[in-house]
C-alpha cells in the first residue's frame, strides 16, 4: 500500500484571484481568506485550506499536494526516490509556510505534472462555516477529494505512479471516442485511504493541466443546491447530473475559473481494499453525465 495517505490540497493559478474567491464562496459554498503573496486559501473543512490559488498566467492547475503520515514515512519516501534515481527538490521554509506543512519536496511525473509530497500539516482549530450553509464536505482521512491528471506519456506515467508513488489501480476505463477509434486509457488509482480513487490519469493532454478535481458533500440535496448556485452565477456546465459506474458517485461537472473542471458529488464508494478486485468497465456512468454540453454550451 502507498505511503501516501491522501490528496491534501491542490494549487492553481489565475490572473485575478478574486474570480476564485467569488466562485468558492458563492458557488462551492466554501470559505476563503488571504494567502501570502497575494494568493487565496480556500477552506472546506477544519484545515486552514484545501485549495491554494496564486496569481499568475495562464489560468491553469499547478500542483497536487500529497500527504504522508509522519516524518518517518516522509523520509522513507525520499529514500525510495533516491534509490530509484527520481529527481526531486527539497523546498525551503517560505514554501512550507505557505503550504502549512513541516517539510515538502516537489517532483514531476513523466508528463510534467507537478506533485508536492508533504508531512505535518498545520492545524488552527478554526471550524468550517459555509457561507452557503453547506453542512460539510467529506474529507478527513480520505483527503480533499480526487484529481484527474493528463498523461499523454501514459505508459511511463502508469509505471511512475505504481512504482514510485505507490498507487494501486482501482479500475480501468478504455474510452473509445468513436467505434473505429483506438481506445483512450484512463486508470483510476487509490492510496492509503478508503476513497475509491484519489488520483486518475488520462491518456491525453489538456491546456489547463488538469482534467478535473472532485469534492464530495454528504447529501444529494447539497448537490442540487450547488447546481442551483451554478446556474445563478452563470458558471458553465461541463457534464450533466449523473451517476458513475465505478465509484457510484452522483454528481455534475462545472468549469472552474482556472479552466479545469470540478466534479461536485455525493455518495462516492468507500472501499475495503482487502476485499476489492480491480476491473475494467465499459461505460462511464450508469445514467446521465452528458459531457457533450461542455463542448456545445448549455442548453
Amino acid at each position: 500500500m502507498s505511503e501516501i495517505r491522501a490528496l491534501s490540497y491542490f494549487v492553481a493559478q489565475i490572473d485575478d484571484v478574486q474570480k476564485w474567491q467569488r466562485y468558492a464562496e458563492d458557488v462551492l459554498g466554501m470559505m476563503t481568506h488571504e494567502a501570502p503573496g497575494g494568493g487565496l486559501y480556500i477552506k472546506m473543512d477544519d484545515r486552514p485550506f484545501r485549495m491554494l490559488i496564486v496569481p499568475g498566467t495562464p489560468a491553469r492547475y499547478l500542483a497536487s499536494g500529497w500527504e504522508l503520515a509522519n516524518k518517518t514515512a516522509f523520509d522513507a519516501m525520499l529514500a525510495k526516490l533516491d534509490q530509484l534515481n527520481v529527481s526531486y527538490e527539497r523546498m525551503d521554509a517560505e514554501f512550507c509556510t505557505l503550504r502549512g506543512v513541516n517539510e515538502a519536496v516537489t517532483l514531476q511525473d513523466p508528463s510534467g505534472n507537478q506533485h508536492e509530497l508533504t508531512w505535518g500539516y498545520l492545524s488552527d482549530c478554526a471550524p468550517f462555516v459555509s457561507p452557503q450553509g453547506v453542512p460539510r464536505f467529506l474529507t478527513g482521512d480520505m483527503g480533499m477529494g480526487h484529481t484527474v491528471m493528463p498523461a499523454p506519456d501514459f505508459d511511463k506515467c502508469a509505471t511512475f505512479y505504481r512504482d514510485v508513488m505507490g498507487f494501486e489501480i482501482s479500475d480501468i476505463f478504455n474510452f473509445r471516442p468513436a467505434p473505429d477509434a483506438p481506445p483512450v486509457r484512463i486508470h483510476f488509482m487509490h492510496c492509503a485511504n478508503t476513497r475509491h480513487h484519489s488520483l486518475a490519469i488520462a491518456e491525453y493532454d489538456v491546456p489547463s493541466k488538469c482534467v478535473h478535481v472532485m469534492v464530495e458533500v454528504d447529501s444529494m440535496t447539497e448537490v442540487g443546491r450547488a447546481h442551483d448556485r451554478r446556474i445563478a452565477n452563470d458558471v458553465p456546465l461541463s457534464a450533466t447530473l449523473g451517476q458513475h459506474l465505478n465509484d457510484k458517485m452522483t454528481s455534475f461537472y462545472m468549469k472552474t475559473p482556472s479552466g479545469f473542471d470540478l466534479e461536485f458529488g455525493w455518495g462516492g464508494l468507500q472501499v475495503d481494499w482487502q476485499q476489492h478486485t480491480a476491473f475494467e468497465f465499459t461505460s462511464v456512468s450508469i445514467w446521465g453525465h452528458d459531457f457533450g454540453v461542455g463542448q456545445q454550451g448549455e442548453e
